[in-house]
């Protein structure tokens, strides 16, 4: 099954051969397809780099909706991260992630952050609210490629939970219209 390992410089990712990202043999071993490896990675990366724009919410915004929204957000994406990284380590997967500061769909650049972190306001919550929604968009599409080419039964079962919790933040999530 092909999946999702890598980026290019378009921010597409490309599909990889089912052992990428393990030492030979070590995907078969564990479980894990390359669909789920590579899901694993970009998901820990593009959580991971969310993160810094999630703790200026308190700092640059003072809107209710806005507040809520990074909390929640800020809640499931802590729990996801600790099983990602669970997973990361029993697949065998390196240290150093190949798509950590990869530009692609969803994921939160440095740049953002610095654009963002000199917003406050209207324009901050509209920024930040524009830039959660693209990673809740790209993660549930993600998700969407686990649940159908991955092998691996927790990791399938992380991505149908980041599934629901996408859904539901999408669907209770305020305007990003000024």
């Amino acid at each position: 099954m092909l999946g999702l390992a890598g980026c290019t410089s378009t921010g597409t990712a490309t599909p990889a051969a089912p052992s990428a990202g393990a030492p030979a043999g070590q995907a078969a071993v564990a479980g894990f397809g390359g669909t789920d490896l590579a899901w694993i990675e970009i998901n820990i990366a593009m959580d991971e780099q969310l993160l810094p724009l999630l703790d200026l919410v308190p700092k640059r915004s003072r809107t209710p909706a806005t507040l809520a929204l990074a909390t929640q957000v800020r809640a499931f994406t802590d729990a996801e991260l600790s099983i990602l990284r669970q997973l990361h380590a029993r697949a065998g997967l390196p240290a150093e992630n190949p798509h950590e500061g990869m530009p692609m769909p969803g994921m939160v650049t440095p740049e953002q952050i610095v654009e963002a972190a000199s917003l406050a306001g209207p324009a901050f919550d509209q920024t930040a609210t524009e830039l959660i929604k693209g990673h809740l968009e790209q993660s549930e599409n993600l998700a969407r490629s686990e649940d159908k080419s991955g092998v691996e039964p927790q990791t399938r079962d992380l991505a149908l939970q980041i599934l629901r919790t996408r859904q539901l933040a999408l669907s209770t999530m305020p305007s990003t219209k000024p």
